[in-house]
């Protein structure tokens, strides 16, 4: 996990996302976290010109999940990219393993089914704190670099 201010970036680098359609899948486990993680990749898009009728957001139960509500964003709306939000904190058990490895291939998956950027943005820490962190803390905000990384790759795309 990034050490430094996930929010600090040269504004100037990314391209303008005023063309750009965005979906959100965001996780409601861990809210103060997640729901976040959220607000700041929103207010990024439209600080780099996405129009609010062009970001969609939708939530599902958990980090498991993200991966099928990506999927049905990428198939039943007309987004150019979907950004997955989520976070796991590392517990007693394996669970956590588990979570994570599942929630990162789905994610892999989908970037090369459908051809388009989806963005994980998914915390994966140690305990809430980090989590808290990266969500608006110490470390910036998580979702600003994941909204940034979605305009960079569709920019990216349509430089082909």
């Amino acid at each position: 996990m990034a050490t430094k201010d996930l929010s600090q970036y040269d504004f100037n680098s990314v391209p303008s996302a005023e063309s750009m359609k965005f979906g959100l899948v965001v996780a409601e486990w861990n809210p103060e976290v997640t729901f976040a993680l959220a607000e700041g990749a929103i207010e990024t898009l439209k600080r780099h010109g996405a129009k609010e009728e062009n970001i969609i957001l939708k939530h599902v139960p958990g980090s498991f999940e993200l991966p099928l509500g990506a999927q049905f964003l990428a198939e039943f709306t007309d987004v150019d990219s979907v950004i997955v939000l989520g976070c796991v904190i590392q517990g007693e058990t394996r669970h956590f393993d588990y979570i994570c490895e599942g929630v990162s291939q789905g994610i892999k998956d989908l970037n090369l089914k459908y051809n388009k950027p989806f963005i994980f943005g998914v915390l994966t820490t140690d305990n809430q704190q980090q989590a808290l962190d990266r969500a608006g803390g110490k470390h910036g905000n998580k979702g600003d670099e994941a909204a940034i990384t979605a305009i960079k790759m569709l920019a990216l795309k349509h430089s082909f």
